[in-house]
């Protein structure tokens, strides 16, 4: 049975990816900060009918906390087969580049890019023990530097200085590590679920957390032949799905 740990996981988007992996028969470790709330999350899922789902606790912006969590998924499965990098926030708005405040810059990206990197790193020894590991880092469309270069784009007129700047780092960062990772078996990708309703906008956007899942989904639990160092858009209208950066 695969293993997958998905930051975020307990509710909106992470929490409905947990439910269609778990559906499909893989073991999911359902990242959360609060652990309290994450267990009785599983409790609720187990009831209706899903199975072999695990809160684990993991701040991704604590060191100890992620390394609990290594420490959790080492000794209960002696590796892991995916990580899904979803936890993110969208900072304090507005977020304009001629005032937005050092402070927020550097708490959106705590959590969306160096978060990221932490949970990365720490979990890469379990995942080289998997035969086919995955890595797929939750973005957003707004992390395109060619849209954003776009009048014609149909979010060219939302700049939001933390958040945009924090996903388009993420996005090159994912770039490094899937040349780097390029001769073993994985596939590295960024996956943009699209506008999505959610907590994290105040359920303004026109997706559901149904199709977001099932899009990075799509995308992450591939097989040998599929692709890596990609960017993949809920949003991008043909049939690869693939995003400029």
């Amino acid at each position: 049975m695969k293993s997958v740990l998905i930051t975020g996981a307990n509710r909106s988007i992470g929490l409905e990816i947990t439910k269609q992996l778990s559906k499909k028969g893989l073991f999911v470790y359902l990242g959360t900060r609060d652990l309290e709330k994450g267990n009785a999350v599983v409790k609720e899922l187990n009831e209706n009918g899903f199975e072999n789902i695990k809160a684990i606790q993991i701040d991704v912006t604590n060191a100890d906390s992620i390394a609990a969590a290594k420490s959790i998924v080492e000794k209960e499965k002696g590796k892991l087969d995916i990580l899904i990098n979803n936890a993110g926030i969208s900072g304090e708005f507005p977020q304009s580049a001629f005032d937005a405040s050092k402070k927020d810059i550097q708490n959106v990206f705590d959590t969306n890019f160096f978060g990221v990197i932490s949970v990365t790193q720490a979990f890469l020894e379990l995942l080289k023990k998997s035969e086919n590991p995955r890595i797929s880092n939750i973005t957003s469309g707004l992390g395109s530097l060619t849209l954003h270069s776009d009048p014609n784009w149909k979010y060219y007129n939302f700049k939001a200085t933390s958040y945009v700047t924090s996903k388009a780092a993420l996005n090159a960062y994912t770039i490094i590590l899937a040349y780097e990772l390029r001769d073993l078996p994985f596939k590295v990708n960024v996956i943009d679920p699209g506008y999505t309703a959610t907590d994290f906008n105040h359920h303004s956007g026109p997706g559901s957390v149904e199709s977001a899942a099932s899009f990075i989904i799509k995308h992450t639990d591939t097989d040998e032949n599929g692709p890596t160092g990609k960017f993949f858009s809920n949003d991008i209208d043909d049939e690869t799905g693939i995003s400029p950066w």
